[in-house]
């Protein structure tokens, strides 16, 4: 989010998925969606199966991968280096759109000057990607008339994630690959209303809309709203407040619907946090690895018995409908209400429609959405008003930015925050399986899911397990600078050598005591997808 709305002004998905069957080539960067999102998946098929060529960046040999027309088999922690690279062969052949440039962007030269530094000698040593690879996806691109640039936490679930996504971003405005339908950036969201909960005002630095806190007018808008003064500097990232309760700065937290104790990265900090906070509340629908350190539990409402919207990855405003009362006789709404009441602030809200009003009231891009037009159809922002139709392609004419054109930024490879060495040669990354979703506290509870997938395993390349003298199904200990976790191993060509990868859905091991501290110096995201590890084969028996 703020890669893209720094270079283009809004930090949003700039098409629709409907549109995706309809383009030339398919870019997937950093993404396996046909097991972490796998109802875009099926949008993404269909292009293929209509002639798409598809290019697939990615260090794993995924599905999309396999079958992938060029597959960028980039080293972790590698992607501005590919990035740049692929930029410098597109100018230097004098395949970029000239006139896209020269109306509708700023700081051309500047990046021009940059990417020159990555010849394709530097980028092949600095990404392991051939020289041909890169021309050829360089080429597809370039070439294509519609190509569309769809990327995942690969992306941003690195030391240097903001300045990929801006690296994302240069590559699409090169190629005028943007402001037309079944073109532009689709970055794709780990949850169902991850872009909803960001739309409302999460952020630190902003109030609900993207509305920054330091601009006094928007402070006076909400605080003639809501009848409170509003601090005019930006709060504290979720990360940056377990860095404080750790401090013994911060005294209280209030966790609704996240498990940090399970999902965040270098758990024992986090547990640290929790244990050192004075009083912990946690709201979720099960008991997670987060409630064993709370002193007060209180209980969520799952997806069934929810009336609202959910914010999808495409923008998209949809209403959901409870098909049960919550079974704890409240929604977490009203559960939020009454406690900031009891607390002194009165929260009187009589239904979800009334708090859309409100929204729609204060922030621009929802002012024309309303609980009425959504039992018609959902709405994709930005719509100003009712008369407002919703906006399928952002940027069809300006940018969103203050002069409405889009900028380029000048990137430099950093690498990731942690390399392999001796003591741990071996680098891990994290993700996602079908079958399984986040911190299983929903889908292990899921017989059959259970059943196909009981066990988390660490996947590992032959000749890695060659190396090591490790067979697959057998028993190996995975250990970083921070921890370790005993799991099976799995031989398999999906992780290339130096490689390893597993997911973080079971809590009987639990994968991120292994990953890092390190994190994105703007969002704060952690860097899940690159650390450090070694693999030892274990002779003891263990209970699955």
């Amino acid at each position: 989010m703020a890669g893209l709305a720094t270079s283009l002004g809004a930090g949003a998905a700039t098409n629709s998925f409907t549109q995706m069957p309809e383009m030339d080539v398919l870019f997937l960067f950093g993404s396996n969606p046909t097991e972490a999102h796998p109802t875009v998946a099926l949008y993404l098929k269909k292009a293929i199966r209509n002639g798409a060529k598809l290019i697939v960046s990615d260090p794993r040999m995924t599905w999309m991968a396999e079958r992938a027309d060029v597959w960028l088999n980039l080293k972790p922690g590698s992607n501005i280096a590919l990035l740049n690279g692929l930029i410098n062969v597109i100018i230097k052949n004098g395949w970029e759109n000239k006139e896209f440039i020269a109306k509708r962007t700023e700081a051309f030269d500047e990046l021009k000057m940059k990417v020159a530094e990555y010849d394709l000698d530097r980028v092949e040593k600095l990404t392991g990607v051939s020289r041909d690879k890169i021309i050829e996806a360089a080429r597809a691109y370039s070439h294509a008339d519609k190509a569309m640039i769809v990327y995942g936490l690969g992306v941003t679930e690195h030391l240097t994630g903001t300045k990929n996504s801006m690296a994302i971003a240069n590559l699409a405005l090169v190629c005028g690959q943007i402001g037309r339908p079944s073109t532009g950036i689709m970055a794709l969201r780990g949850q169902n209303n991850v872009q909803g909960a960001s739309d409302l005002g999460p952020l630190p630095g902003t109030l609900p809309g993207y509305q920054p806190v330091t601009d006094p007018k928007v402070r006076k808008k909400f605080e003639n709203a809501w009848g409170r003064k509003i601090k005019k500097y930006p709060g504290l990232k979720s990360i940056e407040m377990l860095d404080e309760c750790v401090r013994g700065k911060f005294k209280g937290i209030y966790i609704l619907g996240e498990d940090p104790a399970h999902t965040d990265p270098d758990l024992s900090h986090v547990r640290k946090a929790l244990e050192s906070v004075e009083f912990l509340v946690v709201q979720d629908i099960f008991h997670t690895e987060t409630t064993r350190f709370a002193d007060v539990v209180l209980p969520g409402a799952s997806f069934a018995e929810k009336d609202g919207t959910f914010t999808n990855g495409e923008r998209r405003v949809q209403r959901v409908r409870k098909a049960i009362p919550p079974l704890a006789g409240m929604a977490e709404w009203e559960v939020l209400c009454k406690v900031s009441s009891l607390m002194g602030y009165p929260m009187t809200y009589m239904n979800p429609a009334e708090i859309m009003d409100e929204i729609a009231s204060l922030v621009p891009i929802y002012g024309g959405i309303s609980y009425d037009r959504l039992e018609e159809k959902s709405i994709q922002w930005p719509c100003p008003d009712k008369s407002h139709p919703g906006t399928t392609t952002l940027y069809t004419d300006v940018f969103s930015r203050a002069n409405g054109l889009a900028t380029f930024l000048t990137l430099d490879h950093q690498g990731s925050g942690e390399v392999p060495d001796e003591k741990f040669p071996l680098v891990l990354i994290t993700g996602r399986i079908r079958e399984h979703y986040n911190n299983g506290s929903m889908t292990r509870r899921v017989k059959g899911l259970s059943q196909l997938v009981p066990i988390e395993k660490v996947e590992i390349s032959p000749e890695d397990a060659e190396t090591l003298d490790i067979k697959d199904g057998e028993w190996v200990k995975v250990s970083s600078r921070r921890g370790e976790v005993k799991v099976m191993a799995k031989v398999t060509r999906r992780s290339q050598p130096g490689n390893v990868f597993m997911t973080f859905h079971h809590q009987d091991v639990l994968t991120n005591v292994l990953t890092s501290e390190h994190r994105d110096l703007v969002s704060g995201t952690p860097e899940y997808k690159s650390c450090a590890v070694r693999v030892d084969k274990i002779e003891e028996t263990a209970k699955v």
